[in-house]
């Protein structure tokens, strides 16, 4: 078995983003800008939020946060996603899920200008995606595709089952999977908590993408030997053995079916880290005009 190291791949492409960064800054006379919008005080979203910002001073982008409370309303949010959209100096623009339950993320994603939409949720983007057209892969997807191929892992002919179909991570990760490129060329299966038979279909997987949100969901008798393991999931819970008060699982019971795997990523320090990776190679390519002009 080979870890999958997100910590290691992470780091590594942010010194090459850093660089390019630095050259963007020396013809242009400004950084790449990430704007993120956070509503309410969710602990989990606090901590992605803190760390896509960090990351961005570390590459040498700018950023910027926007604080809301619970109470804001949804026309207040979405005129101010207008406002951004409408600065020049802006390249990106996230807003950070969940959101409280009388703002619509359909209307939210929507409203965003889809050559700011760093995520990749935007319709637009998801379109191109689908059609092989340049666009903003979706951070996660890009990210687990960044991890594959520094690995060298020639996905050629596999047989792919994707287990979550979310619109963040397992539809466009099917889609990815399956279309002509490297990593890419992989028969792909796609299920979810109502397949009937998803214990069947896991073990016929050459690449096992656990995109469900259930802790330890997929278990050692799922897995075939030899498989190669990607586990997106990160649940938390309370924890008293931990200086936070919380600690993280993948979707995968890791301990139990690393021993079969020949790759596989960790949680913490898996995908989550090439999340982020994506997301600042979307907004460099925001900056550049490589998408969209």
């Amino acid at each position: 078995m080979k870890l999958l190291d997100g910590k290691y791949v992470s780091e590594k492409v942010k010194v090459q983003i850093a660089e390019e960064a630095a050259e963007f800054l020396n013809k242009t006379g400004r950084k790449p800008h990430l704007v993120a919008i956070l509503v309410g005080n969710d602990g989990g979203s606090e901590t992605y939020v803190a760390s896509k910002m960090k990351n961005c001073e570390k590459v040498g982008f700018k950023s910027s946060l926007h604080r809301y409370d619970n109470s804001v309303t949804e026309a207040e949010l979405l005129a101010k996603i207008e406002e951004i959209n409408q600065d020049d100096d802006v390249d990106g623009l996230i807003v950070q899920l969940p959101l409280p339950k009388h703002i619509d993320p359909e209307k939210v994603t929507e409203t965003i200008d889809h050559r700011k939409d760093v995520d990749g949720f935007h319709p637009v983007n998801l379109g191109r995606m689908m059609r092989n057209l340049p666009c903003f892969i979706p951070a996660t997807p890009y990210g687990i595709l960044l991890m594959l191929q520094e690995y060298g892992i020639d996905t050629t002919g596999m047989h792919c089952v994707v287990v979550g179909r979310s619109n963040i991570v397992g539809s466009p990760m099917s889609i990815l999977m399956a279309r002509n490129a490297n990593p890419g060329n992989c028969t792909v299966t796609l299920t979810h908590s109502r397949t009937k038979d998803l214990k069947e279909q896991v073990l016929q997987a050459d690449i096992v993408i656990a995109a469900i949100g259930k802790k330890n969901f997929v278990t050692a008798d799922m897995v075939k030997p030899g498989a190669i393991i990607i586990d997106v999931g990160i649940n938390r819970e309370n924890s008293t053995e931990t200086k936070s008060g919380f600690k993280l699982y993948g979707d995968v019971d890791f301990e139990n079916v690393a021993p079969k795997a020949s790759y596989i990523t960790p949680v913490p320090g898996g995908v989550g880290l090439m999340t982020i990776v994506g997301l600042l190679k979307n907004t460099l390519a925001s900056a550049r005009k490589e998408i969209y002009s």
